[in-house]
């Protein structure tokens, strides 16, 4: 390492005390989750939900793919039925809203218990995002703000599968140039949320990888086909007629617990009580500019850390669409950014509220006058852009050597 590359004595202040700040929000969350649960009707916590919220979508869908045929529960009524028939009447409404062929990955927790295959589902789904996103580093302040991340947290309280999610995006990432045929795969298989690839297709085409972009395709194919021979070929007619309306509804219409979970300029316009036209025109604009400082960014070989930092941001500004849970990658990406020797104490900042903004997103969305959340992210990628454009020269390694 040469003596440029060095962190001056100002520099190592600013990032312990990054460190510390992030560590400390990290583990007040998780205190606040845990008090709260003690003080739950447990197995359901104080809001009628059963431990692991989401997590119930996850468990019916497997255990109805094990019959067989899940299609009928795409409907709206007949989904809640089920609900109430599992955990009693009266529960609060759940929507299906994956593509049908996450069955085909999930399947194996419909075996279990309710209790044991959410457990089983956040022990190795954690396990298997610090494995992916620490890359064989054994330092020890990565690791702890991998395990200790708010959107750890965010995605184990409402049992999401934000752990897979990271898992697939980091590991195709880091692959493209290593394994591109893995890396296709990985992106294939991130289809399951297909609102967080929207701008995937276009960064392989910007940089030239079409064995990435022929693996992803074929996958996604090979998905398709499997997924109607195991459970017929109207899986995917009626996915699109019974599930796909009722998830537009609950975007559109103003669903107050589910649009605080959404740290997109979209959901933060529909809370602060903007007219529709206004929501949709606030995240055109921000979607524009996400979309042109990607195109800027991979046009030309630049900073491959940073770069890969702005791609991360990107997924989550150009959609309306993202939650909090889905979140857990920045961890990755902070991890990666934190030891660079050319942050200023601005970049520290906006990292910490990058790190913060999965939690703060509930708290300052129930204020009713802040809702801000998808500002972190928004300055954070502006930030990054800013720095690749003022970097003397760009980085000449691989994109995944960065990783």
């Amino acid at each position: 390492m040469s003596l440029q590359a060095l962190p001056l004595p100002s520099q190592q202040a600013n990032r312990d005390l990054f460190f510390k700040l992030a560590f400390a929000f990290g583990v007040v969350i998780a205190g606040l989750e845990i008090g709260y649960l003690i003080k739950s009707p447990l197995p359901f916590d104080a809001a009628g939900y059963v431990i692991g919220r989401d997590f119930v979508n996850a468990w019916l869908g497997a255990k109805v793919a094990l019959s067989g045929d899940p299609s009928p529960y795409f409907e709206y009524t007949a989904y809640q039925r089920l609900l109430a028939e599992h955990f009693g009447p009266n529960y609060p409404i759940h929507i299906w809203s994956y593509p049908p062929h996450l069955l085909l990955l999930t399947w194996p927790l419909g075996l279990m218990p309710y209790m044991t295959a959410y457990i089983v589902n956040c022990v190795l789904g954690l396990i298997l995002y610090v494995a992916v996103a620490s890359d064989g580093s054994r330092k020890p302040e990565h690791l702890v703000l991998l395990v200790i991340a708010p959107a750890v947290t965010v995605n184990i309280w409402c049992g999401q599968n934000g752990f897979l999610i990271a898992v697939l995006l980091i590991g195709a990432l880091t692959q493209m140039d290593r394994r591109p045929v893995l890396a296709g795969i990985l992106f294939g298989l991130l289809s399951i949320k297909p609102q967080l690839g929207l701008l995937i297709p276009l960064m392989l085409l910007l940089t030239g990888r079409w064995r990435v972009i022929g693996s992803a395709a074929v996958t996604i194919a090979v998905l398709v086909a499997a997924t109607a021979i195991a459970f017929g070929a109207e899986v995917w007619t009626t996915y699109v007629r019974d599930a796909l309306p009722i998830q537009r509804i609950h975007t559109f219409s103003g669903v107050q617990n589910f649009m605080l979970h959404m740290p997109t300029p979209f959901m933060n316009a529909k809370i602060a009580g903007l007219p529709m036209a206004a929501c949709i025109a606030v995240q055109a604009v921000i979607a524009a500019a996400t979309l042109a400082a990607v195109v800027w960014t991979f046009w030309r070989r630049r900073d491959p850390t940073l770069s890969m930092a702005l791609f991360v941001t990107a997924i989550f500004t150009v959609t309306p669409y993202a939650f909090n849970y889905d979140m857990v990658v920045f961890g990755w990406v902070i991890v990666k950014l934190m030891d660079r020797a050319d942050n200023e104490p601005l970049d520290y900042a906006l990292m910490l509220a990058v790190w913060a903004t999965p939690a703060l997103t509930v708290v300052l969305g129930m204020t009713g006058f802040l809702p801000i959340s998808s500002l972190a992210l928004i300055l954070f990628g502006a930030r990054l852009w800013w720095r690749m454009a003022h970097k003397p020269g760009f980085g000449k390694e691989r994109f995944d050597e960065a990783a």
